[in-house]
């Protein structure tokens, strides 16, 4: 095991809120668009562990791309992730908001981009990015600024709060959906018919979620063909969450989506390989032993605590193979668990910066 005792995830949402682990308002790092080579097109290695030195994994195409507004079916009732009986009559003004900005880019993916009238701090795509906040201090609500806005429907899940913020808009009589908290490579089709489902285009929806479902099949299947057949040669991957001004440093283990990631990526999830379930603090001696050949983290997480050389400082990490060669693998905060729409792309970019480095830009 990795550590004693599995943090209550009430502790770490505020640990979260309080670190403020959001994207920045800013253009992702490295170059936006232009066409890349298939990953079958490169030249896999040998032996991916003989890679050394950071890499920031770069989407290639960091916008939503979205179709026209699809056929809506008003007004309708669903019943929420909560088991409450929601009615929406009216879609002319959206918010989606929730820890991963993952909500607001499917609202977009589905075509209703232009009904969003405010957003989350973590929903920074170009298209979004001039949309005023409801957040502030991170990821905490701002009631006040999301009924200045004046939404028709809210989406939302519980990883995002205080839920007395939430509780204030539907006293207000503002419609509220609560969808599914749970984000996977699993996933990704059930919440886009989720939300198309509570703005009345369930048909976009299974669309959209078939879209993406094959598309990240079919990534997956590339990325078996880079990645090593033998097992014996996988990559040794662990997600680390760092939050360097709270003295936060936990591994993503089993059921945080990022074994999830590291598994499509054909790479070993050290951290579930040691029993970790959900989110602990790092237990440096059982991190050593993990073994690790590559840390993943996020990108604001590594420069919180001072770039590689600070993560380098974090007990337990000099001592893994990747911490002796520096291999770490940075992405977007608001890109790399949000398993959204952009969920191929994200597979797609890490996969180049894992196995050939050189074509990851």
């Amino acid at each position: 095991m990795l550590s004693r005792g599995l943090l209550p995830a009430a502790v770490l949402l505020t640990l979260v809120l309080l670190a403020g682990c959001a994207a920045p308002d800013a253009s992702p790092a490295g170059p936006a668009g232009g066409p890349r080579p298939p990953l079958t097109e490169l030249t896999p290695p040998s032996d991916p562990r003989s890679f050394t030195g950071p890499a920031t994994a770069v989407l290639g195409q960091p916008d939503i791309v979205a179709p026209p507004a699809p056929a809506q079916h008003l007004p309708v009732t669903v019943t929420d992730h909560q088991g409450t009986r929601v009615t929406v009559t009216d879609t002319s003004r959206i918010l989606a908001f929730d820890m991963a900005g993952t909500l607001a880019a499917t609202v977009f993916g589905l075509g209703f981009g232009d009904r969003v009238v405010g957003r989350d701090v973590s929903t920074a795509f170009p298209s979004a990015r001039k949309l005023p906040l409801v957040t502030h201090n991170g990821h905490q609500l701002n009631a006040e600024a999301i009924l200045a806005l004046r939404p028709t429907v809210v989406l939302t899940d519980t990883t995002i709060g205080p839920w007395d913020a939430v509780l204030q808009l539907r006293d207000a009589h503002v419609p509220v959906v609560v969808l599914d908290p749970k984000r996977t490579i699993d996933t990704v089709g059930r919440l886009v018919r989720g939300v198309a489902d509570a703005l009345g285009a369930p048909a976009a929806g299974e669309q959209l979620a078939t879209r993406l479902n094959g598309e990240i099949t079919a990534k997956k299947a590339e990325i078996t063909k880079v990645a090593p057949a033998d097992p014996a040669r996988r990559l040794r991957i662990v997600f680390l969450y760092l939050r360097g001004q709270a003295g936060v440093y936990y591994l993503f283990g089993k059921g945080s989506g990022a074994d999830s990631l590291i598994d499509a990526l054909g790479g070993e999830d050290v951290a579930t390989e040691a029993g970790v379930e959900g989110m602990r603090p790092v237990n440096p001696e059982a991190l050593v032993k993990a073994k690790p050949d590559v840390i993943l983290v996020m990108t604001k997480g590594l420069q919180s605590v001072g770039g590689v050389d600070g993560a380098l400082r974090v007990p337990g990490v000099a001592q893994t193979p990747a911490g002796l060669h520096r291999r770490f693998v940075d992405m977007d905060d608001a890109q790399i668990l949000s398993f959204g729409p952009h969920t191929a792309d994200v597979l797609d970019a890490l996969a180049r910066t894992l196995y050939s480095p050189g074509a990851a830009g």
